[in-house]
């Protein structure tokens, strides 16, 4: 890529700035952090435009500024699917998830799965999060992040990867959550407009050099059946986002999962100030959706109407930056890039280490630890885990064409189970522990039989199945126990309506971004 000397001022000045800034954080919250609730919940401080920007800043990363445009420029507007949904589910995680974790005073998911059904549970949950966001999620960034920059400054992709992890170190696993969170508001601004120029360049080479308006028209005009929502049967990707399963089935079950009972998104919830804060937030976040795929999915149709040359998917974006964007921008561009990788990397150490620290180490391993101890293993496990994601990020992905498709295939074999414990944990309280903890052992073998059984079903039909398969275990099993000791669980969670009231504004911006996602889907139907 041929990069200029003020490209890289640009590039590198925001490397530095981002530490320095990270850095003076940590600083300035040092005398603040006296125990685990200042470390991994940021002393429950934030307000709302702090948390719908971290939100969305962990977010959006490589996964989806590579890989989803990768994805836009294989099957289209459809991919973006995955973000106009989770708008939709921004607003029930508001509304009815959050209102009783905060009741419930939690720090982590598997925390909530202890107090519902029991330790168990809550171990093996923790155990299969941490695996998860190590060989999953941190690979998957650092990986997609390290393509782009290898090229870019004409290193290795290894080399990329230890200068990676080393900047999300270097400002984050210090400070805890509330370094993490404010340079999230620094970056999603940059994310958000670097992606807008690159956005609006590739529109404008699309139109001829008239803007992006005219661009916008012409590459509608030009491929039009990229601009699909729902895909026909006969679409070469139709198994990737199955026609109305998109609306009615799995994607339901992915977004779900992800927004409403992943640690590290709901951490920064946990650390509002209160409950009318959190919801504010979610609904910040929920309108930075709707804008997202302008930033990673309109790119790649664009550099597929540009006849991109480009030998796998997930180059489109990189393409784009090499051949579309100016000197000094180009610096921009890449640095909005960088930065969502960096907020999701920092966002994933600080789960990890809050998830072992308070689920495995305090509850199994040292009970007795002090406030300062646990500070301090969350900082060791922090830097553990972006240590190991370096050694394993590019031997197991050097090989998969659409790895954000890989992404959501092989979460989604756990994605089900997990919503299932969630969902009937919160709502029923006929849930037993027992059924609880044979659901979560069965949901992978049934997810990978589901696979094996049904190798031509979309990996989203899949899910959709797996999830039925599994509420009919957690009921029957939780039915028969019941019956049989003659009463049901006296831990299930107790629910008021008043609990899920919500405000004005609240209720206004909700029914905006309802409508907002319906017309877009009615328009590119």
């Amino acid at each position: 890529m041929n990069f200029s000397t003020l490209d890289f001022i640009i590039f590198f000045g925001y490397c530095v700035f981002i530490i320095v800034f990270g850095l003076w954080i940590s600083r300035e919250r040092k005398g603040h952090i006296k125990n685990s609730t200042d470390y991994f919940l940021a002393s429950k401080s934030l307000p709302w435009w702090a948390i719908g920007a971290s939100l969305i800043a962990a977010n959006i990363s490589a996964e989806q500024f590579i890989g989803m445009s990768g994805s836009g420029f294989a099957i289209g507007l459809g991919i973006a699917s995955y973000e106009f949904m989770a708008a939709v589910t921004l607003l029930l995680v508001a509304k009815y998830f959050l209102p009783i974790y905060l009741k419930e005073g939690i720090f982590t998911m598997p925390q909530f799965l202890k107090l519902r059904y029991d330790d168990r549970i809550r171990t093996s949950l923790a155990v299969f999060w941490i695996m998860l966001y190590i060989f999953v999620n941190l690979t998957s960034v650092l990986y997609l992040s390290a393509l782009a920059l290898s090229v870019v400054l004409d290193i290795s992709t290894t080399q990329a990867i230890i200068g990676l992890a080393f900047i999300a170190v270097a400002y984050s696993s210090y400070g805890g959550l509330t370094a993490v969170a404010w340079t999230d508001v620094v970056q999603v601004i940059f994310l958000v407009f670097g992606g807008l120029v690159t956005t609006y360049l590739a529109l404008d080479a699309v139109g001829g050099g008239q803007g992006a308006l005219v661009g916008l028209g012409d590459l509608y005009e030009k491929v039009p059946q990229k601009f699909d929502m729902i895909l026909s049967e006969d679409n070469p990707f139709y198994k990737d986002l199955p026609g109305m399963t998109v609306l009615f089935g799995g994607m339901w079950i992915a977004n779900v999962s992800y927004w409403g009972f992943n640690q590290y998104i709901i951490q920064r919830a946990l650390a509002a100030k209160s409950l009318k804060e959190v919801q504010w937030g979610l609904v910040f976040a929920a309108f930075l959706k709707l804008l997202i795929p302008l930033v990673v999915v309109l790119p790649g149709i664009a550099a597929f109407a540009l006849n991109a040359d480009i030998d796998r998917y997930d180059q489109a974006y990189p393409w784009l930056l090499n051949n579309l964007v100016p000197t000094g921008v180009k610096g921009l561009a890449f640095a909005a890039l960088i930065a969502a990788a960096l907020s999701s990397l920092s966002s994933m150490m600080n789960s990890t280490a809050t998830i072992f620290t308070m689920d495995i180490y305090k509850a199994h391993l040292k009970p007795e630890a002090t406030e300062k101890q646990l500070v301090t293993i969350g900082r060791l496990v922090s830097l553990v885990s972006i240590i190991i994601a370096v050694f394993v990020a590019e031997p197991l992905l050097g090989g998969e064409e659409q790895i954000f498709q890989f992404i959501q295939k092989y979460t989604g074999f756990v994605s089900p189970g997990i919503v299932v414990l969630f969902v009937f944990g919160l709502f029923w309280k006929k849930a037993t522990s027992n059924a609880a903890l044979a659901t979560a052992i069965a949901s992978v073998p049934v997810s990978i039989l589901i696979d094996v059984l049904f190798p031509a079903m979309p990996f989203l039909d899949q899910m959709g199945v797996v999830f039925l398969l599994l509420s009919t275990l957690i009921i029957v099993y939780s039915l028969i126990e019941n019956k049989t000791r003659g009463t049901v669980p006296e831990n299930y969670i107790r629910i008021e309506k008043q609990l899920f009231k919500t405000d004005f504004i609240f209720n206004v911006a909700a029914m905006v971004i309802l409508l907002a996602t319906a017309a877009i889907y009615i328009i590119f139907w």
